[in-house]
């Protein structure tokens, strides 16, 4: 999963001077954020997340890095792929 990080401050264009796409901005500036993080902490949809980071990225304002998996849970499932390969058989399917 993706992880975004702010290079520098824009100016934004009128349809992002909502409260929503400055708390990004400010998430953003402190350290790499997904776009659940995003999501979460903004409260913005992720239709407007992605198209925010879109807009971000075509201005050469982020940093992308492969993220680690956003919980406990999505960090176990190489263990859940190898036993369901190994105990029971079953081919697991390719995301």
């Amino acid at each position: 999963m993706k992880e975004y990080k702010l290079t520098a401050w824009p100016e934004l264009p009128a349809p992002y001077h909502r409260t929503v796409y400055r708390r990004m901005l400010s998430d953003m500036s402190h350290r790499y954020m997904s776009v659940a993080q995003l999501m979460l902490s903004s409260g913005g949809s992720k239709v407007e997340v992605r198209t925010f980071l879109k807009m971000l990225g075509e201005s050469e304002l982020l940093q992308e890095r492969e993220g680690e998996p956003d919980s406990f849970i999505e960090s176990l499932r190489p263990i859940g792929d190898w036993f369901r390969r190994t105990i029971i058989g079953s081919e697991v399917p390719k995301n």
